[in-house]
């Protein structure tokens, strides 16, 4: 996806300057990811791209959120999201794995389908986990947790262990439930969703890096 951007860069107008072009990522996601709940530019793709820029990274988010998907769905999905320009991807799925108690080993298979993907179209990703309840055991705790690192690792990804570190590390977990979530207790509110911005952006301003040093 590089030598598209290298394409646009070289392109020089009479003075000799060269035409800069964004870092185009796309967030293949869940609800998490495309907004629900909240007006548009509330969601965390619009937060996180106006943080970016305000640290002065040059970049463009798109959204490729779909609320109730799965890994499964995500996996279905991937090619049309990897369309020419996009030059990294922030991958947030499964959280509604969890809600369906779907076998960590399905949904490793499938994050795998997305890295493999990913790795064909030589683009960046930033893998993004959640923390599992200990409703279904153990074992089944241990290996989804254990699936984003092993996963990161394997393809030399950017990794992000918990998707929603800054609320989950407060100690009035009661307090930050009625302060920063939605009355359905899933999904944050906009506060929320800039906490959980603020935690994510120093990863992703890393993943920009990757991506320019990789065209240099």
């Amino acid at each position: 996806m590089g030598r598209m951007r290298n394409l646009g860069a070289a392109v020089l107008f009479a003075t000799g300057a060269a035409v800069a072009e964004p870092v185009t990522i796309a967030a293949l996601g869940d609800s998490l990811t495309q907004g629900y709940g909240l007006v548009p530019e509330a969601g965390l793709v619009p937060q996180l791209e106006a943080w970016l820029i305000a640290q002065g990274a040059e970049v463009r988010l798109l959204n490729a959120g779909v609320s109730g998907d799965t890994t499964a769905g995500g996996l279905a999905r991937v090619g049309w999201t990897l369309t020419p320009e996009v030059d990294a991807m922030i991958v947030a799925l499964g959280g509604n794995d969890l809600l369906r108690g779907i076998d960590p080993t399905v949904s490793r298979a499938n994050l795998d389908g997305i890295m493999q993907a990913a790795q064909a179209a030589q683009v960046q990703v930033m893998l993004v986990g959640l923390t599992a309840p200990g409703n279904f055991g153990p074992d089944y705790k241990r290996d989804f947790e254990a699936m984003y690192p092993e996963l990161a690792t394997a393809y030399g990804a950017l990794l992000v262990a918990n998707f929603m570190a800054p609320l989950a590390a407060m100690t009035d977990r009661d307090g930050a439930m009625q302060r920063y979530m939605q009355a359905d207790g899933i999904h944050p509110n906009a506060e929320g969703v800039g906490l959980i911005v603020q935690g994510l952006g120093p990863a992703v301003l890393e993943l920009v890096a990757r991506v320019e040093e990789a065209e240099r």
